[in-house]
């Protein structure tokens, strides 16, 4: 428990947008939008690459994997922020902001990891076609999933347990609409350089070097795909490509500049609407890319409601 001068601290209180009481109702009403988007989104992504035996491959399984950590990404900051507008508390317990601080840090920081891998996947399918059902078979699939959900988990961990065995001294007033780390680390009342240094450090592991093996991979893909003679060829390489391209520069270029700005750009009302693009929209606008970009997941789609229509006929 946060403790500091014999005083603790069981019970958060949000500002949240409290300060915009004008536009307060009309954040509430494109968050709740934004949630049951992505949940519906997501889900049926998921549903349709399980029930599709022709999405039974490497890159649909990571993209599953992908939309079951954006369903556990924004409901623990969106869920609560919108129960409790709808209530008027805007109270958490201190067990509730721990379990969601680490919540989102696990998912954020897997996604993460797995994005880069997924680059991984297409570098391999594009320049080693022969060769890709043999290096990335089942069994390897499973691994790096695994390996990403527990890099993201351990990751989430360290940085959780430095964070709340910090002194807060009886301050409970976080200005932010969830328990977001870098706004609850504006409550200790002690020097926190430790703690810092490691997010640091955990956040270039995690972004620029997750980066860096994107770069890598879609410059190796970008050489493959300019030799290709065929420009049908060339289209379905860039197709495949683009809708993951555009889903790493949403994630990235909103996390990079929350976690990696210049410590001189301090403004918590900044952070608020940054937080809400990385948790709120990016995670709805995910299965639209893919599904808009993609033809083999519009095909399982109109696949899914054919049946389900006739089976209510």
């Amino acid at each position: 428990m946060f403790q500091g001068n014999s005083t603790s601290v069981t019970i958060f209180f949000f500002v949240g947008f409290s300060r915009y009481p004008k536009v307060e109702i009309i954040i509430f009403v494109l968050c709740l939008l934004m949630h049951l988007l992505t949940l519906l989104g997501n889900m049926i992504l998921i549903s349709i690459t399980i029930l599709d035996s022709h999405l039974h491959t490497p890159m649909y399984f990571f993209l599953s994997n992908l939309s079951f950590l954006d369903i556990w990404y924004t409901s623990p900051a969106l869920t609560p922020m919108l129960a409790n507008f709808v209530s008027g508390r805007n109270t958490i317990s201190f067990s509730g902001c721990a379990a969601q601080m680490y919540v989102s840090l696990a998912m954020g920081s897997t996604e993460c990891v797995l994005l880069s891998l997924t680059a991984y996947d297409r570098y391999v399918a594009i320049c080693n076609p022969l060769r890709y059902p043999i290096i990335m078979n089942k069994r390897v699939c499973v691994q790096i999933a695994a390996g990403c959900c527990v890099t993201g988990c351990l990751t989430a961990l360290m940085e959780t347990v430095s964070v709340l065995q910090l002194s807060l001294c009886g301050n409970s007033i976080i200005n932010h609409f969830a328990c977001e780390i870098l706004a609850v680390l504006k409550l200790v009342c002690v020097d926190t350089s430790k703690v810092q240094l490691i997010m640091l450090v955990i956040s270039i592991l995690l972004l620029p070097m997750s980066m860096l093996l994107i770069g890598i991979s879609y410059a190796l893909i970008l050489s493959k795909i300019l030799r290709i003679n065929s420009a049908d060829g060339r289209s379905k390489a860039f197709s495949t490509c683009v809708a993951h391209l555009t889903v790493v520069v949403l994630f990235y270029g909103t996390a990079l500049s929350m976690y990696l700005k210049p410590s001189a750009v301090d403004s918590q009302e900044i952070d608020k609407f940054m937080t809400l693009a990385y948790v709120a929209l990016t995670p709805m606008l995910n299965p639209i890319i893919y599904s808009l970009r993609n033809k083999h997941v519009k095909a399982a789609v109109k696949k899914l409601l054919i049946r389900n229509l006739l089976v209510l006929s």
